[in-house]
């Protein structure tokens, strides 16, 4: 949250922030690095203050937000007026999936955590962004900055981290013998990510979420979430499969192929964008001891579990929507991702200065590559200690 002027960028734990941890009962309890966080906050406020700039989104960032709109709205377009190839349409489909995954990770993203514009109401509607691709912000905020943000690769409190019995992303969960493989088909489940969304993951978490108190957090009842989730998800089917189905000229199987081809293109980019920045071998996954507490302050625990890649990759740094830089991300949420590599550089040095590590891969096929040896050590080696 945004505590005074534009320029005073301390970040605090939001009213949501607040009652996932009291609800949870888990907290950070070493005060150690305290210092570090203040310090970084200061230097940041000062490059942004320094510089006569918001941390907002500037005019590079509202281009780049058509971009993603278009290309996911243009080709489907086409596909329910004038295209007739079946060859055109797959095309159209696949830069659909591209496009998919660049709304997810340059506009809902940012707008979720409130850093895309200073006025609520942009903030909102970009965020909701995220129907156009069959999931619920109310469930992703939860999911994301709630939980994953706050709790980053803290066993039972990091969803992100914990997916049932298919995968072990974390070496304090319990090793299956189908996870020996898990390195191979790993890459078939992230594909599958927004169709789950889409379908059934965003009811399953409303239940859950419910159960647990969460929905509170978001200023929601349960009634009024589940309609909405109804309407949604209904609305989002009829538009994005029935009607190339019914006024496309494809046949109807091969739309629906192409609406799946589409959604794993989607799910395979956003996991493929976001597990290599926390599930990788320098990774410490905490867990709160008896008493609820992890004994570690917020932003060491954001360092120590949270790596960047590929800093020098300009294109490919603009259509991931600046994730790459994981790190600032985490430690300065409510901050546009166009910003990240102006102040990567800070982050790094002051993370030096004070003995805290910063962990960056060189290339993104470093951090894949860092991912699945990751994945394969979890999958056969059972005590956490052999992977520190």
């Amino acid at each position: 949250m945004v505590i005074g002027s534009e320029f005073n960028l301390t970040f605090v734990f939001s009213k949501s922030y607040f009652k996932a941890m009291i609800l949870n009962k888990v907290k950070f309890t070493n005060p150690n690095n305290d210092e570090f966080y203040k310090e970084l906050r200061r230097r940041v406020n000062q490059y942004f203050k320094e510089n006569n700039i918001s941390r907002y989104a500037n005019a590079n960032m509202v281009l780049k937000s058509i971009f993603m709109i278009s290309l996911y709205l243009v080709p489907f377009i086409l596909i329910l007026t004038v295209l007739e190839s079946n060859l055109l349409i797959v095309l159209m489909w696949i830069l659909m999936g591209f496009g998919m995954s660049g709304i997810g990770l340059s506009i809902m993203h940012d707008a979720n955590h409130g850093a895309y514009s200073k006025n609520k109401l942009i903030n909102v509607i970009m965020g909701k962004m995220i129907w156009l691709v069959g999931g619920s912000d109310v469930n992703w905020r939860i999911q994301h900055n709630v939980l994953h943000h706050t709790f980053t690769n803290v066993d039972e409190m990091d969803e992100d981290i914990d997916t049932g019995v298919i995968m072990r992303f974390s070496p304090n969960q319990d090793l299956k013998k189908l996870h020996k493989f898990q390195h191979i088909y790993a890459w078939f489940f992230y594909g599958l990510m927004t169709i789950m969304w889409a379908t059934s993951k965003d009811y399953a978490q409303y239940m859950r979420y419910k159960k647990k108190d969460l929905l509170k957090t978001q200023n929601i009842s349960g009634s009024k979430f589940l309609m909405t989730l109804i309407i949604t998800k209904t609305i989002y089917l009829g538009l994005t499969l029935v009607l190339p189905m019914v006024f496309g000229s494809m046949a109807w199987w091969g739309t629906l192929l192409c609406f799946l081809l589409m959604h794993f293109i989607a799910g395979l980019t956003l996991a493929g964008i976001f597990q290599p920045a926390h599930v990788v071998p320098t990774s410490s996954f905490e867990i709160a001891n008896t008493s609820g507490e992890i004994e570690l302050d917020w932003a060491a625990n954001q360092l120590l579990n949270t790596a960047n890649f590929a800093p020098k990759a300009r294109i490919f740094s603009w259509y991931v929507g600046g994730l790459n830089y994981q790190i600032e991300h985490h430690l300065f949420p409510n901050i546009c991702h166009v910003h990240y590599r102006k102040i990567s550089s800070i982050v790094r040095d002051t993370a030096f200065e004070y003995n805290l590590p910063y962990y960056s891969y060189k290339t993104f096929y470093d951090a894949l590559s860092g991912h699945a040896k990751m994945l394969h050590r979890l999958g056969t080696e059972k005590d956490a200690p052999a992977l520190h």
